[in-house]
This record gives structure tokens, sequence and C-alpha cells, in this order.
């Protein structure tokens, strides 16, 4: 695919085919993820490809707990208790998460990434808030890893929500210490048609000239 048409209709995918994913298609999206920038040019990402059907079973019991907590926090179990407390737009993809997460051991493939930990810096682990940037030596390689299976026709969701059950994936995946959880992504064929583009925030809601809110004119 052409690489902006390729960003503009990448999609989470919630609703996957159960047809196996052909392993050549995989390797090619990794092999072209690799080639993401990282600091020092220490690429610490570090990939389990998965598809044993007892293992994703497993790793979606590890999920769930975390899934039901973000609900909660979130009130996304309770707009699905009671649908009025939620718009239209809102609750359907809510349900659409929902069924997704109840139903991640149907995913033909799943890749759980880990970032090498003595390969990072993180560099704003002593401001007073969580540390945000990093993972920036990972997710380009997860974003490339993300774009690689939209060109080979393939669905992908991205979740972190894996993470808290860390110490249950090492020991399921035979992970050693040094390497911490930065990514789930469940791969598949997509059940429903790709969508020509996808509604995102206007440019000038995200993107500011020298000060934050200060318009971003095409002339500087």
């Amino acid at each position: 695919m052409e690489l902006y048409e390729a960003i503009r209709c990448a999609p989470t995918t919630r609703h996957f085919g159960a047809e196996p994913v052909p392993r050549a298609a995989v390797i090619r999206a990794l092999d072209a993820a690799r080639f993401a920038p990282s600091g020092g040019n220490r690429q610490p990402w570090r990939v389990i490809v998965v598809e044993d059907q007892e293992t994703r079973r497993s790793l979606r019991d590890l999920y769930q707990p975390h899934w039901r907590t973000y609900m909660e926090a979130t009130g996304g179990a309770a707009a699905l208790a009671d649908p009025s407390l939620a718009a239209d737009r809102r609750l359907r993809a809510l349900r659409a998460a929902d069924q997704f997460a109840a139903a991640l051991d149907r995913i033909p493939l799943h890749l759980v990434v880990w970032a090498e930990l003595s390969s990072i810096a993180i560099v704003d682990r002593g401001l007073d808030r969580p540390s945000i940037v990093g993972g920036a030596s990972i997710y380009p390689f997860v974003q490339n890893l993300l774009l690689g299976l939209r060109a080979e026709g393939l669905g992908a969701a991205l979740t972190t929500l894996l993470a808290p059950a860390e110490a249950a994936v090492k020991e399921l995946l035979g992970v050693p210490d040094g390497l911490a959880l930065a990514a789930y992504v469940l791969v598949g064929q997509r059940a429903d048609p790709w969508p020509q583009r996808l509604w995102r925030r206007p440019l000038a809601e995200v993107a500011f000239a020298e000060r934050y809110g200060a318009p971003l004119g095409p002339d500087g």
C-alpha cells in the first residue's frame, strides 16, 4: 500500500475471522518493523509469536481481570449495563471491545512485544508524573509492525492491558528477567470491510505553531 493510504486506513480490528495467519506474512511485517528508530540504535524490542490454542487461552485468562478493572474504572461496565448512559457511537465501540476481550483466544495470532530494559533510557523518571518517554524506543517498532500487517491485508489490535499480568505472562512464555511487557498485538483476517478513512480529530486541534493553541497555518 502507499504509505499515507496505510496510515489513514489502519483501524483497530475487533472482529476477526478464524483463518490461520500466513507465517510468511507475519515474518515480512516483522522484518520491515525492525527498521524502526531507537535510542542509540539499541533495538530493544523482542517479540514472541503465539499460535498455540492453549497458550492463547491462557493469555486471554490473564487479560480478562485487567479488562474488567479498566471497564469499571472508565464507566464502560456501567454503560453496558445501562445503555442510556452512553451515546450510540460509544456504546457500539464498548460492545465491540468487550466482545473482543471475551474472545481473545479465538484470534489466531498473538504477538507479545517485550522491551529490553537495559537498552532503554527512561529520561523522565524523575518527573512528578508517570513516565511516558520510556517507551520511545519500542513503540515506533510497534507502529511499523501495525502498518506492515495492514500492508499484508491483516487486521490487528494493539493493547497494553496485559502489562499488569507481566509476571504471569513471563512464566507462561519463558521470558527471562530484564524484559518488560510493552505491547500485546492480536492479528488475523479482518471480518469487517476495511474503512476508506478513519475518523480523527482535525489537525487544528492537535498541532500548533510556536505556542500551545496557536493556529498552524500553511504558510508558517
